[in-house]
């Protein structure tokens, strides 16, 4: 059996043994040499997911450097130790285990997924990409070229084109406000040495979030947490301070030819850890959530047609917190796309939202959620999401509570002191008919 196949089968076989969502048990370990970590043991099938997530991101590159760090996460799996990429590959393969590794603003991750009786050897394979990563030309020249051909598409593509553009105008000269991939000047100028340079900088015990489910008890857990990471230094490179989300009301055009033109928009945002944040994250599912029934999908695009799809999303980041939507809409009906987003910002700011709508919106959100533990892997990720949120472990059961706890009068208050329909900005990637920039 494949190990893909093995996985499949064995998750299906968890997912059914598993207990209820809110039943899981979370525990806080803590290893001999200090390193905290939460866990969910199920011990149903021979299988663990183990996930590192490590604070600062692409926001740690160099003066210069933009990119790096972005890069060296690529390279991680491209050899370590004494083992070239094909060698390092055919060792992952031949230990059925898999290593996935991810980069954004805010965190660097890593995945890992294997079989029980290897953990030994896969924990100590990925000790060896952890501390001695190889970063070999040969291998950096190949992932290089790789990342140069994505920032060659993104750059022929109107959605990535309107997203830095906004990121640009919302965040400036913070490293939010340019591309944590790079550019094509400065990913091509970086060198070996700016690889390690880069990997020093996130690589640390004090930006560092661990996270285990499946067949392993706490105390091998914590055995293998000190074998894994007790080597690590204690402090990385210093992570930037707050972004200034700088959102002023108006449009940003940035021409390209293209039949539709995709258009992201915003206005400053809430913290993550504002007391109204569960009031904002309920009425943001009302205005323009994650379904087919909220009211910017009903103006416009069941009632005109604008669009096959328009949503809103709270982006509470580590630095910087802003509240944004898309919409992609053909060029001559852009205008009239921005005109209703723009009109919905204000009604709901002015008359807050009805008991029906307040009904249905806590109806899906608290139901939605339990559909998210499907699996070791999962579940892993987002209680490392959870630490680095700052978020306790009773968050997974009291989460629902506190969604089902907002009141019609809270929306209505939150609506009319947050929603700024005349301070969002529109950043849009296209030939729109009838708009043009206006700062």
């Amino acid at each position: 059996m494949t190990l893909l196949k093995f996985i499949s089968a064995a998750l299906f076989a968890w997912l059914l043994a598993l207990p209820a969502w809110a039943e899981i048990k979370i525990q806080e370990v803590t290893s001999p040499g200090g390193i905290t970590a939460w866990l969910v043991e199920d011990h149903s099938i021979p299988f663990a997911a183990l996930e590192l997530g490590f604070r600062g991101g692409t926001s740690l590159d160099a003066p210069g450097k933009r990119g790096g760090v972005y890069l060296m996460t690529g390279l991680l799996e491209e050899g370590s130790g004494d083992l070239p990429a094909q060698e390092y590959a055919r060792a992952l393969e031949s230990l059925a285990a898999e290593f996935s590794y991810d980069a954004d603003r805010d965190s660097v991750s890593i995945s890992a997924r294997f079989l029980t009786e290897n953990r030994d050897d896969v924990v100590e394979l990925l000790r060896q990409t952890l501390f001695e990563p190889r970063f070999d030309q040969d291998a950096l020249d190949r992932v290089r070229a790789q990342v140069l051909a994505g920032l060659r598409s993104d750059a022929k593509s109107p959605s990535d084109i309107a997203g830095l553009a906004f990121a640009r105008m919302a965040y400036g000269d913070h490293p939010y406000g340019s591309n944590g991939k790079g550019t094509l000047e400065t990913v091509a100028a970086l060198s070996r040495q700016d690889i390690f340079d880069a990997y020093e900088a996130v690589f640390a015990r004090d930006r560092l979030y661990v996270s285990a489910v499946g067949d392993i008890t706490a105390d091998e857990l914590g055995d293998l947490l000190d074998d894994l990471l007790g080597a690590l230094k204690d402090n990385g490179a210093p992570i930037p301070g707050p972004a200034e989300v700088m959102i002023e009301g108006g449009v940003t055009v940035v021409d390209f030819e293209t039949p539709q033109s995709v258009a992201l928009f915003g206005q400053k945002g809430i913290e993550r850890e504002h007391p109204d944040f569960f009031t904002a994250f309920v009425m943001n599912q009302i205005l323009g959530g994650g379904s087919f029934e909220t009211r910017l999908m009903a103006e416009v695009r069941e009632k005109r047609g604008l669009t096959y799809g328009v949503y809103s999303y709270l982006v509470p980041r580590d630095l910087a917190a802003v509240y944004m939507g898309s919409v992609a809409s053909a060029n001559g009906k852009m205008a009239e796309a921005v005109e209703v987003i723009r009109a919905e910002w204000r009604r709901m700011a002015e008359d807050g939202v009805t008991a029906q709508e307040l009904r249905d919106a806590q109806t899906y959100l608290t139901g939605a959620y339990p559909l998210r533990f499907d699996g070791n892997s999962r579940i892993a990720s987002i209680l490392a999401g959870m630490q680095m949120d700052d978020l306790p472990i009773s968050y997974v059961k009291t989460r629902n509570d506190r969604i089902n706890a907002v009141t019609l009068e809270d929306v209505k208050r939150l609506a009319a002191d947050f929603l700024d329909p005349d301070g969002l900005h529109f950043t849009i990637a296209g030939r729109p008919e009838g708009l043009e920039s206006t700062n």
